[in-house]
């Protein structure tokens, strides 16, 4: 039997030992099926009847814009959002999917409000109505990755967003993150059009400084379709540790030159960037090659695999095929991505020598 394809490429798994994903959001890792059948539950009515029909209307199969990709949400976010069976199992279906991927450590993302259906502000929850809340939400999504933990042995924590253009909501996702900061949930993410920066909405700003006084683990999109302006205020503004895509940072020497000097993690999505618009269509020329290059400190993620129609073997297949990627460099960027999450140390050193176990290394935390 031939091995499947896509148009992106080969399905092989070229990389068959334990992986490392620390960029991935979990409204965008939606199972097709699962999308279908809340739908029936709730009488919502969709434009498709079947899972393959939906994954039709979803998926992009040429390079469009950020715009477009976006979207692309529209077409089933209400069906899951506000739900609260739907909520806990896709958390827990996700965990299983990673399970079936290699995935021995997985940091999953998510809005707390988006997904409690807070589309209009300010929000009059009301519980004995059955209204959703953030803080709901997020009850809701840790029980599905603990269930999910113990059926598959996978260990899954999350990290919670803020929106760019929702900034009254930062001040609620900083402190749902105190909240459950032992309850699985470790950092900050702040996602949306790169365009709206701290200075027009100061409130991402005050909700970083907050996280950062009380220990709250920090990454933020940024470089992805904007310019190096935008990594040099998540690093210096929103004092990230990690930043999600940052690829251009390469447009800005200096910038990455300081960036290289302190480690700072990348969080690559190779195909996403192709299929959104935000690098080149030719993969060979993606910035995560030069990064490769540079000995850099990133990872490899599926960001939204609904939209993209992939996993992460598809990634690595990618990175394999058309960027010139070994086994050893793939061995590098998990032992990168495990020392760069956000678990607390003694967790993150028992991750580390799972994987030195597994990849046959001597037992170093250097990398």
């Amino acid at each position: 039997m031939s091995e499947p394809k896509s148009e992106l490429g080969s399905r092989r798994e070229v990389f068959d030992e334990p992986k490392v994903e620390l960029h991935v959001h979990l409204d965008g890792a939606v199972r097709a099926q699962t999308i279908i059948d809340v739908a029936r539950r709730r009488g919502i009515r969709l434009a498709a009847d079947t899972a393959e029909e939906l994954r039709r209307l979803l998926v992009l199969r040429e390079p469009a814009t950020l715009t477009g990709f976006l979207a692309k949400f529209a077409v089933y976010m209400h069906v899951i959002a506000g739900d609260r069976d739907a909520i806990e199992r896709i958390a827990y279906e996700f965990v299983e999917d990673k399970a079936k991927q290699g995935v021995i450590y997985a940091e999953v993302r998510y809005s707390p409000h988006l997904l409690a259906n807070a589309d209009v502000e300010p929000i009059p929850w009301n519980q004995e109505e059955g209204d959703l809340s953030p803080d709901e939400v997020v009850r809701l999504v840790n029980r599905g990755l603990r269930d999910g933990e113990r059926a598959f042995s996978v260990k899954v924590r999350s990290i919670l967003c803020c929106m760019r253009h929702m900034p009254s909501w930062s001040a609620d996702v900083v402190e749902l993150c105190k909240k459950y900061r032992h309850e699985g949930v470790l950092a900050i993410d702040l996602a949306g059009d790169e365009s709206l920066d701290c200075q027009a909405y100061p409130g991402h700003a005050r909700a970083y400084q907050e996280a950062a006084r009380c220990g709250i683990r920090r990454t933020v999109h940024a470089g992805e379709v904007g310019p190096p302006s935008v990594v040099k205020e998540a690093v210096e503004v929103l004092k990230a540790e990690r930043v999600g895509h940052g690829y251009r940072t390469l447009e800005d020497p200096q910038l990455y030159a300081q960036l290289l000097a302190t480690n700072m993690h990348f969080e690559v999505c190779p195909i996403s960037s192709k299929l959104t618009g935000a690098c080149d269509a030719d993969f060979s020329k993606h910035p995560v090659v030069r990064l490769r290059k540079d000995k850099a400190n990133y990872s490899l993620n599926t960001d939204d695999p609904l939209i993209f129609d992939s996993t992460l073997q598809l990634d690595y297949s990618v990175a394999c095929q058309h960027m010139g990627f070994t086994r050893q460099e793939f061995r590098r960027l998990n032992i990168c991505s495990a020392a760069s999450s956000f678990l607390p140390e003694p967790e993150k050193n028992e991750l580390l020598h799972q994987l030195y176990r597994a990849y046959g290394m001597i037992q170093s935390t250097a990398f």
